[in-house]
Order: structure tokens, then sequence, then C-alpha cells
């Protein structure tokens, strides 16, 4: 019997069109001698799957299913492709959760722990890893520059607190830049992040669960055209990303190190993929994402052949440990 995947894609959020094209590519991709797959498209207006020739049918919220012709369609399993929220900040896994279906994502709680930068990094410190000295505000607080710079210094980093790839956020070299750029970053968030900058390799590993056991990919170098690692750097060609970083033995153990401990510390589940930047052989993690990039072209995907396998077989890994879970 082949399992009925719905793979669910699109989002709240700033990268909603990207996880359309994660979504896509997994759907390109999975065996259909197992699997039959459907996409499954959220957005704030609606809830649809598409058919072949990409008509919309209606997704019964109260239980997942759809009904397509005289059939109405229940899934197996759902395949998460949501980047942000409501697919990375834990919201469509307690759904799932109720409903008592499987999903590739992590749980909830490890959802809206990662999703927050301020709080994950707060949450793996006592563990040994290390990031940048940073400064919070929540909106609406007093902002006082002097005080920001006295703590972090400057250049920064400026950052919304709960968003991803690199919406809302900005390097900032002097006082005056600094309210711009929070007033930039309380656009993608009600919370900021604001972080020394660290001069140092940048690099991005993925952990996923492969086999039944914890397996680090291969890491990648990030080497950027821009000023940093910013949205056109990440999506319209402006950085290099080479796999396998051009490291020591020494840092690469370190980063394997502690990409592994976060994943198991946390109880990860799924795919993930840390962005640290390594100074003086030791790595400052900067975040974890639950639901990387899934295109051709992502960073994971490409890490996931240079270690040999296809993007069929990462897929399906991710689908196969959702659906032994106990």
């Amino acid at each position: 019997m082949k399992v009925n995947i719905a793979i669910i894609m699109g989002g709240f959020s700033s990268e909603h069109q990207i996880s359309l094209l994660s979504g896509q590519n997994v759907y390109v991709q999975l065996n259909r001698e197992k699997y039959t797959p459907y996409r499954v498209v959220i957005s704030t207006e609606k809830w649809v799957c598409l058919d072949d020739t990409d008509k919309e049918y209606p997704v019964n919220k109260a239980d997942f299913t759809v009904v397509i012709g005289n059939d109405k369609v229940s899934f197996g399993c759902v395949f998460n492709a949501i980047h942000g929220t409501p697919g990375e900040d834990g919201l469509m896994q307690s759904y799932f959760k109720l409903l008592g279906l499987p999903q590739t994502s992590c749980g909830y709680y490890q959802a809206a722990l990662t999703f927050n930068k301020r709080d994950l990094l707060s949450v793996l410190k006592p563990y040994g890893i290390k990031s940048a000295p940073s400064c919070y505000l929540n909106e609406g607080d007093r902002i006082n520059e002097e005080e920001i710079i006295k703590k972090v210094g400057l250049p920064c980093f400026v950052k919304a607190n709960k968003a991803g790839s690199s919406f809302g956020i900005s390097k900032v070299y002097t006082k005056e830049e600094i309210q711009p750029a929070i007033t930039k970053a309380f656009g993608e968030d009600n919370e900021i992040i604001i972080e020394s900058f660290l001069e140092g390799t940048e690099v991005s590993v993925g952990v996923i669960t492969y086999k039944g056991a914890t397996k680090v990919l291969p890491i990648t170098e990030i080497v950027t055209e821009n000023d940093f690692f910013d949205y056109e750097a990440k999506y319209e060609g402006k950085s290099q990303e080479i796999t396998p970083a051009r490291i020591s033995d020494t840092e690469r153990a370190h980063v394997e190190q502690y990409a592994k401990l976060a994943y198991e510390v946390l109880k990860m589940k799924g795919y993930t993929r840390s962005e640290f930047i390594l100074i003086d052989e030791i790595p400052y993690m900067l975040e974890m994402n639950t639901t990387p990039g899934l295109t051709e072209q992502s960073i994971l995907p490409k890490q996931a052949l240079a270690a040999g396998l296809s993007l069929s077989e990462l897929f399906e890994s991710a689908i196969e440990e959702a659906l032994n879970e106990k």
C-alpha cells in the first residue's frame, strides 16, 4: 500500500514563495512506488490541495482531509516544507499532534524554541555552545543607542528574533544607523535581537536522523560577496557555498560536535541546519533552522548529495522516521 503524503508549503511569512519551491522539489523527488504525494498550500487566505493541473481543492481543517472528485483523501504522513510561521514555530506541529497525524519536522516545543533565537541560544549556553554577546528589545521598549553600543559594540547585527532567510536583518556601523535598523527588524517581528559582529569563518551544517541514528552532513562554508549573508547573498547568487568547507580537521570536529550536541540535547527529529561562526577554532552558534530550504540549490540538499544521499533518499528518511515514531 502506498502512503498518501501531504507536502505542506507556503505559510504566512515572507518566506512563502521560497517554501513553495521547497515543497515542489519534494513533490518531484518523492518515490512514487512508495508514496502518493499531494501538494498542500497553506496561506492566511486558504488551505488548498493542488492537483497536477494546479486546480485547487479546499482542505477540511477539522481532520486535514480533502475531497477530490468523488474521493475523500486522507493522509498517512505530512511532509513539512513551510519555512517560517506556521510551519517552523510550532503551530502546525501542535495541530498535527492533536490530529494524531505523523509529520516530518521536529516537535511543537522544539519548533517554538528554535524559532526564537534568543531562547534557543539561552538554552544551549549551559551545554558549552557559545554565541555572540547580545541584547534584546520588545516592540515598545525604550531604545538607548549608547547602552546598546556599550553591550555589543560596533559593528553589530540587528535581527528579527523570530524570522528566517535574513529578512529584517541589518549590519550597523554607526550609532545613527541603529534606529533605522531596529525599525526594519520590527517590520518582521515584535521582538528583535542585537548581536556583536563576529569576525570569522561562517559555516552551515545539516543534521538529520538517518536509519535511526543522528547523522551530521558535510559542512558548508559561506563566502558572501555582500557585507554579510543577507537575502540577496542567499537567494540571488551573491555568495559561494563551498561543500565541504575549507576548514581544519579540528574546526570540522568542533562544528560536528556542537551541531550534533544541539540536535540531541533538544531531542530534535527530521532536519536541522545550524549556522556557526568559527573564531580561533571555536564555533559560535547563530541560529538553528528546523525547516531548512529543500530546493536543489539549497544548502542542506547539497550537503546530503555530498554525503552520498540522493534527494529521494533524504526526503524518504524524514517520512520513514515520522511513520516509525513511537
